[in-house]
């Protein structure tokens, strides 16, 4: 018995999102003097607009 679908037409069926995903990180100055990282994953619907985060 043959395939009925192959990696191609799967490929194809799947949408591409047009948002971008960047991973942001941001430093915090403890109580203690020292530097936490925190980080999160933000969509935008441009790359340009990277610079307006906060």
């Amino acid at each position: 018995m043959a395939k009925q679908q192959t990696f191609a037409d799967k490929a194809k069926l799947k949408k591409r999102d047009s948002n971008v995903t960047v991973k942001m990180i941001k430093s915090v100055k403890t109580e203690k003097g020292s530097f936490k990282f925190t980080e999160k994953f933000v969509k935008l619907d441009d790359i340009n607009k990277v610079t307006e985060l906060k």
